[in-house]
């Protein structure tokens, strides 16, 4: 299990800026990262045994997490 934080402007550096930008222009951009930041933070709880889940959950998050990852990930680059 890794329990580093995976934070967007980690992931993707080069969109820092554009993240900004869509966070405030784009409101579904907005509600997709704040979804992901949700889920990314929750499971790092889990990770860390702060908050504690089962594994069948914890896959469900990492998935989600994936999705929202590749969601933000597809319009950043269409911004872009």
């Amino acid at each position: 299990m890794s329990n580093t934080p995976h934070e967007l402007a980690e992931e993707f550096p080069e969109h820092v800026a554009k993240m900004r930008d869509l966070k405030v222009s784009d409101a579904h951009f907005a509600k997709l990262f704040e979804e992901y930041h949700d889920v990314n933070r929750a499971i790092h709880r889990a990770e860390t045994n702060v908050e504690p889940t089962d594994d069948t959950h914890m896959e469900t998050m990492r998935k989600t997490r994936m999705v929202l990852k590749d969601k933000i990930y597809g319009m950043l680059t269409k911004a872009a």
